[in-house]
């Protein structure tokens, strides 16, 4: 599912549609996107502390969007972090 909702991510970027968050986020540029993860990993410790599991859900996957987002924007592929954490992994 992560690589699927990648490989949109980036399809917005190069093919804007009229009314997606996701291109109203790209039009925005780096700062709102860098602001939105941020606020969203701070939902995500909020719901996790006293809102309960599916809260703690729901807000991990709006981080994760976020996130993912801000790779496309970035132009880092979602195949160079994973890269990164086989590499972590075989330590």
């Amino acid at each position: 599912m992560l690589n699927r909702l990648f490989e949109v991510i980036i399809d917005r970027k190069k093919n804007p549609v009229e009314g997606s968050y996701t291109n109203e986020l790209f039009e925005a540029g780096y700062e709102q996107i860098a602001q939105k993860v941020g606020e969203e990993a701070v939902e995500v410790i909020i719901s996790a502390g006293n809102q309960g599991r599916q809260r703690t859900i729901e807000e991990a996957a709006d981080l994760i969007y976020h996130l993912l987002v801000l790779l496309a924007n970035q132009e880092i592929d979602l195949k160079e972090v994973e890269k990164e954490l086989e590499r972590r992994h075989k330590r």
